[in-house]
């Protein structure tokens, strides 16, 4: 899996240069603003939820001594709960109203790679916007289920801390690098052979989820720069690990 993850972030070399060699900035203008007005309205509620969600969970200590540790604790725990949940509802939120954009993007992508003469299923604006919705809300409930006794380890002091914030990256980086293949995999695969083949590569996956989720770290240009940069890559390397493994074939 290591291999998979370093071939992931390898993946993102030249993604800037191949989106302006084949002009594919104006695709990017809808599912941008989506990314931006998304963002700004989950930072939003980050900032208006955590403090108060703090304090909710202070209230379980019955004992004053200690109440204040506990308190320092559940502050902690809090802010991690609603930055992972945001960071999930966002990423969720993007890529499957983003579908019906990026699809044509990894189109584009994939004939300069293979050639005009390659053939893929054809699908349209409203099934390229269904399967978005369908791959993210599966993934949005089983992340959200991963995620919450990940948070946990929280209150143990220190080790569990540093474990969750790891647990809790890996698991974002890969849910983040799923959505971005399944552009590709769309035309090639079904629902269920897609979610196989992203277990089988889930290296590949966390690799390309890493940088996506490592962009949001910077302000403003993050969102804007995330989904063309993090979308050319995982086409680049989707691309080649279905003309290798799976010979790329529709169903």
């Amino acid at each position: 899996m290591i291999n998979g993850i370093l071939n992931g972030l390898k993946s993102y070399r030249y993604s800037l240069s191949l989106i302006s060699k084949l002009g594919l900035w104006s695709f990017f203008l809808i599912p941008i603003l989506i990314s931006f007005l998304t963002a700004s309205l989950i930072a939003i509620l980050v900032w208006q939820f955590a403090d108060n969600m703090g304090h909710w969970i202070e209230q379980i200590w019955p004992w004053e001594t200690g109440k204040h540790a506990f308190f320092i604790i559940a502050e902690i725990v809090s802010g991690l709960f609603i930055i992972a949940i945001g960071l999930i509802l966002y990423k969720h939120i993007i890529m499957a109203l983003s579908a019906p954009f990026m699809s044509p993007v990894s189109e584009k992508i994939e004939r300069h790679l293979l050639g005009e003469t390659h053939e893929h299923r054809d699908t349209s604006f409203k099934e390229q916007l269904w399967r978005g919705i369908r791959i993210n809300t599966r993934n949005l409930s089983v992340e959200l289920l991963i995620t919450l006794p990940i948070l946990l380890l929280n209150f143990i002091p220190i080790i569990g801390n540093f474990f969750s914030a790891v647990l809790l990256f890996l698991t974002q980086s890969y849910y983040a690098g799923f959505g971005n293949m399944d552009y590709t995999l769309e035309r090639h695969l079904d629902y269920s052979r897609s979610v196989q083949f992203v277990r089988k590569n889930r290296g590949q996956a966390i690799g390309n989820g890493m940088i996506f989720m490592l962009f949001l770290l910077i302000p403003i240009l993050g969102v804007i720069l995330v989904l063309p940069l993090s979308v050319t890559a995982a086409t680049r390397q989707t691309v080649h690990l279905l003309t290798t493994k799976e010979k790329v074939a529709t169903p």
